[in-house]
């Protein structure tokens, strides 16, 4: 087996980086950029933290991020499972990284920088909804954006809904519960999902 172990090494397998790779990314929001953030409701969070690392999908009813200005984007932290692995590590770590992705586009925008956690009472109100307001909003300073390459959504064939799965073709949640411990009950939690879901969604 032979294995990369320097960046000399790896760098000199994969040859020289094409120039529109390294023109594409810039330090803030430009028009084209701004637009595609304010059409998705999808991303996912990555953060790094002293346990490790930590990537969670993030999702809303509209846009999935604020944008305050060209450099910055707010993202409510919307009620979920309580446990604020994302946060912890922020508070730890601010670095993160976060990739959009909207239904049909065969791209995703990547968007790499500083974040921290504010719980300004008037800001957490500006994100109400139904309400209901997040426990905190996670302010993103910009470092860097650029869109990623189509083939991998495209190798993916991601958006053909004929590749949609069908209910039951995956195990459930309450079915993996169940197989890890023996004694939970997941037919009951698969029951009880959706009306605990439709009642707790903010």
């Amino acid at each position: 087996m032979t294995i990369v172990s320097s960046i000399e090494e790896l760098e000199s397998h994969y040859g020289a980086t094409g120039e529109a790779s390294l023109v594409k990314e810039i330090e803030y929001l430009s028009p084209s950029y701004r637009k595609i953030v304010e059409s998705a409701s999808f991303c996912t969070l990555s953060t790094s933290g002293p346990e490790g690392l930590d990537c969670s999908p993030r999702g809303d009813d509209g846009m999935v991020v604020r944008i305050r200005d060209d450099r910055t984007l707010l993202m409510p932290d919307r009620r979920g499972n309580n446990r604020i692995d994302s946060l912890r590590n922020i508070v730890r770590d601010p670095r993160v990284s976060l990739m959009f992705m909207v239904p049909g586009w065969n791209n995703v925008l990547r968007i790499n920088g500083q974040a921290r956690i504010s719980v300004d009472p008037a800001l957490l109100a500006s994100f109400e909804k139904e309400g209901k307001q997040p426990r905190s909003v996670i302010e993103i300073s910009i470092e860097a954006v650029y869109f990623q390459c189509a083939r991998a959504l495209m190798r993916a064939d991601l958006w053909n809904p004929d590749k949609n799965i069908q209910k039951g073709d995956l195990p459930s949640p309450g079915m993996i519960m169940q197989e890890i411990q023996n004694s939970f009950d997941g037919t009951t939690y698969d029951e009880q999902w959706p009306e605990r879901a439709a009642k707790s969604m903010w």
